[in-house]
């Protein structure tokens, strides 16, 4: 009988521990028996994965909160990159929290060079800062992408090699569009209009005001999907009763499943939009000197998710000064109507769909193969 394979996983985040979760669910479902151990959440957690500390410990984002808790962070890197690296496992595997994550690969690379790294979620590095890329090269051995044009952008730009596995969101498109006949009248005619503005307070509170001002004139139903920990925030900014919030996952769905149009800050959410075949429009303000670096720092003709993995400005994008209510509700009330612009995005998001399913493997079940590759080959 082939022994387990031994994998440290090192997942900083909540999404990350979800990862985490579904390449243990990967390996369970392809008979490959694991020894998993590293620092993982609850969902990691329930699969038999052993964490060395609560993943709490280093979930912290922000200057303030990361420097109130530097002396801990530091020497969480240190424990677990000694613990990974006098355990010897066959593989380690960091997920995402790049802070966190890289320190520990290079801690790793350093004291056992012949233990392979894999890192899961390609940075941005096409996008700004493309210095990472060869920057990774040498405790990186390979990455897994989200995006189509990740594994070229990581070549072109000089890093390690990557694989393109799939978005996780993949896994999940079925249950954000239509189910049944009216599930598919209302997303067809008359469906609400989605407001997302934001998984941030501060980006909650630049667009939700802009969101509504834009689209109170429409005469459409809106609902807000969000958080559980920002609702509050969220009814006491509107100040109004003809909004529905919705925070349980399966009311999510459910508002995806009958929307007739969105509008959304940018982000990952304008991707999940795309999958589930939501006509959108998207916007986005930061504050002035913020927009003042990123203009210098980014140069992406689009920073819109769907807009950037087809090549086309499929979704329009309302950025900074151009994000004004009248601007906002114009585009939104031509999403709404049986217009060409309506008709050119459900055509494009079914391009973009067969684009990022690829073979229509699970990304989690690439993500498996790839990891056992790299963990079967020789050492070097």
């Amino acid at each position: 009988m082939a022994r387990a394979l031994r994998i440290a996983l090192v997942a900083g985040e909540a999404s990350g521990d979800m990862l985490g979760a579904s390449l243990l669910d990967a390996f369970e479902s392809m008979g490959v028996a694991v020894e998993a151990f590293g620092v993982g959440g609850e969902a990691m957690k329930a699969r038999g994965f052993r964490s060395f500390f609560d993943q709490a410990d280093i979930a912290v984002m922000g200057l303030g909160p990361v420097l109130r808790r530097l002396p801990l962070l530091i020497r969480r890197i240190q424990e677990t990159a000694g613990a990974i690296a006098q355990a010897n496992p066959d593989i380690l595997v960091t997920i995402d929290a790049p802070d966190f994550s890289k320190r520990v690969a290079k801690r790793v690379r350093r004291a056992t060079p012949d233990i392979p790294a894999i890192h899961w979620v390609c940075p941005s590095i096409w996008a700004w800062r493309p210095g990472r890329a060869p920057a990774m090269r040498p405790y990186i051995d390979h990455v897994l992408c989200l995006l189509p044009f990740e594994p070229e952008a990581l070549a072109r730009l000089g890093g390690p090699p990557g694989t393109y596995i799939g978005h996780p969101l993949i896994e999940q498109t079925a249950l954000m569009r239509p189910q049944n006949e009216q599930e598919r009248l209302d997303r067809a005619h008359n469906g609400p209009l989605l407001l997302l503005p934001g998984s941030r307070i501060s980006e909650i509170e630049r667009h939700l005001p802009l969101f509504l001002s834009a689209t109170d004139a429409l005469g459409v139903a809106r609902v807000i999907p969000t958080l559980p920990r920002l609702e509050a925030r969220i009814r006491a900014l509107a100040g109004r009763a003809d909004l529905r919030i919705v925070t349980r996952e399966e009311d999510k769905h459910a508002a995806f499943r009958s929307a007739h149009a969105a509008l959304a800050a940018s982000g990952t959410v304008t991707l999940e939009l795309a999958l589930a075949g939501i006509p959108t429009v998207a916007a986005y303000r930061v504050a002035a000197w913020e927009a003042f670096i990123a203009r210098r720092l980014i140069t992406l003709p689009s920073v819109i998710l769907p807009n950037l993995v087809l090549g086309e400005k499929i979704v329009p994008e309302f950025l900074q000064e151009a994000a004004t209510p009248q601007a906002l509700g114009a585009s939104v009330e031509t999403i709404l109507n049986e217009t060409p612009e309506r008709a050119a995005q459900i055509a494009a998001f079914a391009r973009l769909d067969a684009r990022m399913r690829g073979d229509g493997a699970a990304p989690s079940r690439h993500a498996a193969r790839v990891v056992l590759d790299l963990a079967r080959k020789p050492r070097d």
